[in-house]
């Protein structure tokens, strides 16, 4: 894809920026929101213009390595953001520092930058991490006397970690998880799992899958019986989730972004104008809201535009020493307010959400709902 603008100054006046999303193919109901909004970004920082470069990897992490070894050797990008989903990020990452390449993933798997090694040091996330959203859940399931949990979630790095982060909070609470199942982002059918699940009786499942693949597990558990409470991660939160699932997600639970909810959040929240901003802008441009995973390639277009002034100070774009100034100033990233949260960012913390960062959120009547 060429770039969004042409600009008559030098280059060393110019930040080229390079985008990995995944507009078409499996993950393509997260992508396509993510490369819209690229348009969105902001086109200056400082004293500089910032030019996007963007490429579609159709959801293939083997093209995403393509993709990011052409922004980095023939576009000779300052950073990239992206790429769409959390195994393309992960298959990059060693790209990415080897190049010496800030890279700001908007994906939802935290082993993008956890833990922290010289490798991930490059890398920076634009979601909230799984610990964070992990926490609300099971706090709202303790407060609900929910005692045995099952699990479903997708047999990828997206799955895996939540495998991880969710068991091991089941267990300092007290909860018992009983049954674990994993699907493919792909499958078009996962009765043999439900089945094991229902099986075990779990008070409570959670689902852990994204867009309308979130949808699978749920609608077939409801078709075979199944009376428990649902639970959803953030990686549900896309529209094609609610129409996939109809009737058989409502009372789903879920914390995910507050965009999601944005009419309920009150107006002292710092960051429910500049949500409001960009989604205006965004319904201007393609008529129809933006899903809360292109609000990840918008904070990361924040991110940038706040370091880079502060980058270029060190060096000049275009060159290793700023990329390293870029990298630096990223991680030292203070109280940002964004369109999802609060980024403090950290030499141990590349995610940097708190609290800010989450709301917890119900289906009701096939809308999103603040859960109060």
């Amino acid at each position: 894809m060429a770039a969004l603008s042409i600009y008559p100054l030098a280059v060393q006046a110019q930040v080229k920026i390079g985008v990995v999303a995944s507009a078409t193919g499996p993950t393509a109901l997260v992508g396509i929101p993510q490369k819209n909004t690229v348009p969105l970004l902001p086109t200056k920082a400082g004293d500089l213009d910032i030019r996007y470069i963007a490429l579609d990897d159709a959801s293939d992490p083997a093209q995403t390595v393509t993709a990011f070894k052409k922004l980095i050797t023939e576009d000779k990008v300052d950073a990239i953001i992206g790429p769409t989903g959390s195994p393309n990020a992960m298959s990059v990452l060693q790209f990415a520092a080897e190049s010496g390449t800030p890279m700001l993933a908007p994906v939802g798997a935290a082993s993008v930058v956890l833990p922290m090694n010289a490798e991930k040091k490059w890398a920076f996330k634009t979601t909230q991490n799984t610990g964070i959203i992990a926490d609300a859940l099971v706090r709202d399931m303790v407060r609900r006397g929910i005692h045995t949990v099952g699990f479903i979630g997708f047999a990828d790095a997206y799955g895996d970690d939540w495998h991880q982060v969710f068991s091991k909070l089941v267990k300092e609470n007290g909860l018992k998880l009983i049954a674990s199942e994993r699907y493919q982002r792909t499958d078009s059918s996962v009765t043999g799992q439900a089945l094991k699940l229902l099986a075990a009786r779990p008070d409570a499942i959670l689902v852990a899958g994204t867009g309308g693949a979130a949808a699978l597990p749920q609608v077939t558990l409801v078709q075979q019986g199944y009376k428990g409470q649902f639970y959803q991660t953030h990686g549900a939160a896309l529209p094609a989730f609610l129409k996939l699932g109809g009737k058989a997600v409502d009372g789903t639970i879920l914390a995910a972004s507050l965009m999601l909810v944005l009419p309920e959040i009150p107006d002292g929240n710092p960051s429910k104008p500049i949500a409001e901003d960009y989604i205006h802008r965004y319904q201007a441009r393609y008529g129809e809201r933006p899903a809360t995973f292109g609000a990840n390639v918008y904070d990361a277009g924040l991110l940038l535009q706040h370091a880079i002034p502060i980058a270029e100070q060190h060096a000049k774009p275009g060159t290793a020493d700023f990329r390293k100034a870029l990298r630096d100033a990223l991680e030292q990233t203070h109280e940002l307010v964004a369109t999802q949260g609060v980024y403090n960012m950290s030499p141990q913390d590349h995610s940097g959400f708190d609290q800010r960062g989450r709301e917890l959120i119900t289906v009701k009547n096939g809308a999103w709902t603040l859960l109060k």
